[in-house]
């Protein structure tokens, strides 16, 4: 052995052989693949003891972010997707534009009326 050196040298402190299999139980499971309308396929893993009706029908795929089921022959179809609205869009669904006109209308008079510029009544 070489002055200095270690005998131990790349080896980990308190481990045993290589390749050592105690490292702790592992649990049974199941692989469940699931398919998106793409033809990808994702595996996910349940503790085999878990219910088939606990295990869910659908997840969202991680490569595509479609839809993804158990049944590689019939995947779901991608749900339509909504754009994003505005608040303005929203009132616009529940007024119409002669409501709108007349709210508004009767704004403007309240504020004309606390700044005191509100006209004369005819």
């Amino acid at each position: 052995m070489p002055v200095g050196g270690s005998a131990i040298r790349g080896s980990r402190v308190g481990s045993g052989p290589m390749g050592e299999q105690d490292h702790g139980h592992h649990a049974d499971r199941v692989a469940i693949s699931y398919w998106d309308s793409l033809g990808n396929e994702t595996v996910r893993y349940f503790a085999a003891d878990v219910p088939d009706e606990e295990i869910p029908e659908t997840i969202d795929s991680p490569t595509t972010g479609l839809p993804a089921g158990r049944d590689k022959n019939n995947p779901p179809a991608a749900s339509k997707v909504e754009p994003y609205k505005t608040h303005l869009a929203y009132v616009k669904e529940r007024r119409t534009d002669e409501e709108a006109e007349k709210l508004l209308s009767d704004a403007l008079d309240q504020l004309r009326q606390r700044r005191g510029t509100a006209a004369p009544a005819s």
